[in-house]
C-alpha cells in the first residue's frame, strides 16, 4: 500500500477493508479495518504535530509514510499508521476492526468482552489483538504487525463524519476526517439502528 504518494484523507479511506495482522508467540491475530481517522499534520488542531510540536513521544509521527505511530490516551494504546515522505507528520488512527481470527483469545484479552465490544473501539482493539507500545517507531510488515492488502474487502459505502474526541479545534473540530465502513456494526458509538449484519457491508 502506498502511504506516501496520495493524501492521508484517501489512504485513511482505501484503508477501510484491509486485512490486519498481529502476530505474537501464542496467537495470530486478524481482522479488517472498519473505521479510521485522518490526521494532516502541522495545521491540524488536532493532531500530535500540531505547529510542528515534536517531543520525545511523536517523533515517530515525522518518520516515512508507513511506520507505526503508538501511543497512549486514558491508559488505551492507539494505533496510527503514519503518512508522507519524512518530516511530514500526519498518520491515520486506526479505530475499529471487524475480527476474524483469534476471536476466542481476543475475548479473554478483552476480560470477557464479547460480539461487537470486542474490538469497536480503537484501544479495545489493540487489547484485543495484545498489540503493545513497543511496535511504536517500527515498520509496517517489517515485524510483528501486518496489512495484507490482497486478501482484503472492499465497502459497499463509505460514510465521512466529524472525527471522534476532539472537540474546541476551530474548524478541524466538524471536518469530516473521519472514514467508517457504512452501516457496519463494529464501528465505535454504532447505534444499533444504524447496523447492518457485517457480510452485508461489503462487496
Amino acid at each position: 500500500m502506498d502511504f506516501i504518494n496520495r493524501s492521508t484523507e484517501e489512504i485513511a479511506t482505501d484503508l477501510l477493508g484491509v486485512r490486519i495482522i498481529h502476530e505474537t508467540k501464542d496467537t495470530t491475530y486478524t481482522g479488517y479495518i472498519v473505521e479510521t481517522e485522518a490526521y494532516i499534520g502541522k495545521h491540524d488542531q488536532a493532531a500530535h504535530s500540531f505547529k510542528g510540536k515534536r517531543t520525545k513521544s511523536v517523533q515517530s509521527l515525522y518518520r516515512e509514510g508507513g511506520t507505526i505511530y503508538a501511543h497512549s490516551m486514558h491508559k488505551q494504546l492507539l494505533i496510527n499508521f503514519v503518512t508522507q515522505v519524512e518530516g511530514e507528520p500526519q498518520g491515520v488512527l486506526i479505530r475499529a476492526i471487524e475480527p476474524e481470527y483469534g476471536i476466542e483469545q481476543m475475548e479473554i484479552n478483552r476480560n470477557g468482552r464479547t460480539s461487537i465490544e470486542l474490538t469497536n473501539g480503537p484501544g479495545k482493539f489493540t487489547q484485543a489483538m495484545n498489540i503493545s507500545k513497543s511496535l511504536d517507531g517500527t515498520k509496517l510488515n517489517a515485524g510483528r504487525l501486518k496489512i495484507d492488502t490482497t486478501n482484503r474487502k472492499f465497502p459497499k459505502s463509505v460514510d465521512l463524519s466529524a472525527r471522534i474526541g476532539v472537540p474546541n479545534k476551530g474548524e478541524w473540530t466538524d471536518k469530516p476526517l473521519r472514514f467508517t465502513v457504512a452501516g457496519h456494526p463494529y464501528i465505535s458509538k454504532a447505534r444499533k439502528r444504524d447496523s447492518i449484519p457485517c457480510k452485508d457491508t461489503w462487496k
